[in-house]
C-alpha cells in the first residue's frame, strides 16, 4: 500500500467538507511592526502543512529547499492491515470538555473557528527552550505537550488527573510514493500524556508509537479510501469512526524555517504561527512553528466547543506561563550552581 501514487488524504478531507467541516488549514504572519497576524486559509485537500508553506514562501518571494523526509524507518506494508485491525479493536478513550463556554455552538463549521490565540517567543527565548529540553532529556514537541495537557486538563469534566490522548502528526515523505512533493504525505500516531509525565516519557511514548508504526498504518488505512464511496466517508465521520482513537485534539510540529535567515523577501519576513484543523469529533487545535529561530505556539477551538477567542487567550497565556517559569527555574539553578 505504499506504492499508492496518489493522495489518499484528499477524499477524506473533502468527504469531511461535505459534512460542513472547515478544512481550510490556518496559518498567520505578523509583518514587522504589526501586532496581528494576517490568517491564510489554505484547504488540507489540496497539501499537507509542511507542503503549504512551502507553497506560501515560494509565492511571496522567499525560497526554500525541498522538504524533509520521514525520520522513522518504518513505511506502509501488507503488515499494516493486520495492525490496523488490531488498532480498530483497541479500548477507546474519551474525554468530555465541561460547559467552558455560553456561546459554545453559536458559530459556523462552514468558515474559520473565531475562537483563536498565540504567540511568538524571541529568539533567545526560543533558543533557552531548545537547550533546556536538550538538558532534561526530551524533545521541544515533549516540552510543549506536557505543558499543553496541564493548561487544558482543569477544563475537563474528568479534571487534571486524566490522562490525554492527543493527535501527533508524522511526516511520511521518502516512505510512500505520492501524487508529488506538495500532496499530503502526513499520517498520525495517539500519544496518552498523563499526569505527571516527564519530557523524556512523553518522548518515549511518541517514539513507542512510531516503533508500533501506528502512523504507517493510520496511512494505510486512509490509503483504503480508494475503495470506500464518498457517501460511506461522511458516515464515518458522522458516527466519529474515521480515527482509531479518540483524541482530546491534535497538536503539530511543523519545524524549523530559514534558520540561516537566508529569506530575505518583505512578504515572508515576520512571525509565522500556524495550527491543526478542528472538527465536531475533535474540537481542539494547536501547533508550533519555528521561523528565523522564533518560535510560535497557536492554538483554536471547534464552534461546538466555544466561539469566544478569549477562552483561548486565556490557555494561551496559561501555557506560556508555565513554559517561562520553567526556563526562570533552570536559570536560578544553573546560577546557583555557578
Amino acid at each position: 500500500m505504499s506504492d499508492t501514487g496518489y493522495d489518499p488524504m484528499k477524499s477524506w478531507f473533502l468527504a469531511l467538507e461535505d459534512t460542513g467541516e472547515f478544512i481550510g488549514m490556518r496559518l498567520g504572519r505578523i509583518p514587522p511592526g504589526k501586532s496581528e497576524p494576517e490568517w491564510i486559509y489554505v484547504p488540507h485537500s489540496e497539501c499537507d502543512g509542511f507542503a503549504v508553506i512551502k507553497r506560501l514562501f515560494a509565492e511571496r518571494g522567499g525560497t526554500v529547499g525541498e522538504l524533509g523526509q520521514a525520520r522513522h524507518p518504518a513505511k506502509p506494508s501488507a503488515k499494516s492491515f493486520f495492525r490496523l485491525m488490531k488498532m480498530q479493536f483497541q479500548p477507546r478513550q474519551r474525554l468530555h470538555w465541561k460547559d467552558i463556554s455560553p456561546n459554545k455552538g453559536k458559530g459556523d463549521p462552514r468558515q474559520p473557528p473565531t475562537a483563536v490565540a498565540w504567540h511568538v517567543f524571541e529568539e533567545d527565548q526560543t533558543l533557552r527552550i531548545r537547550q533546556y529540553c536538550n538538558a532534561a532529556g526530551g524533545t521541544v514537541n515533549s516540552f510543549l505537550m506536557r505543558h499543553l495537557t496541564d493548561t487544558v486538563t482543569p477544563s475537563l469534566v474528568e479534571g487534571k488527573t486524566a490522562p490525554v490522548p492527543w493527535m501527533i502528526p508524522v511526516n511520511l515523505r521518502g516512505r510512500v510514493k505520492s501524487a508529488g512533493e506538495m500532496s499530503n504525505q502526513v499520517s498520525y500516531v495517539s500519544v496518552l500524556v498523563r499526569p505527571g509525565d516527564t519530557l523524556r516519557e512523553i518522548h518515549q511514548s511518541t517514539q513507542a508509537a512510531m516503533d508500533r508504526e501506528e502512523h504507517c498504518t493510520n496511512w494505510f488505512g486512509y490509503s483504503l479510501g480508494r475503495y470506500i464511496p464518498r457517501r460511506v466517508k461522511r458516515f464515518l465521520i458522522a458516527k466519529e469512526m474515521i480515527t482509531t482513537q479518540w483524541n482530546l485534539g491534535a497538536f503539530t510540529n511543523l519545524g524549523a524555517w530559514d534558520s540561516e535567515k537566508k529569506i530575505t523577501s518583505p512578504d515572508c519576513i515576520g512571525a509565522w504561527m500556524a495550527t491543526t484543523l478542528v472538527f465536531r469529533f475533535q474540537q481542539f487545535g494547536a501547533g508550533c512553528f519555528t521561523f528565523q529561530n522564533r518560535l510560535s505556539l497557536c492554538i483554536q477551538a471547534h464552534q461546538t466547543l466555544t466561539t469566544d477567542p478569549a477562552i483561548c487567550r486565556k490557555w494561551i497565556a496559561d501555557w506560556v506561563t508555565a513554559i517561562e517559569a520553567d526556563l526562570a527555574k533552570a536559570a536560578a539553578a544553573a546560577a546557583v550552581a555557578n
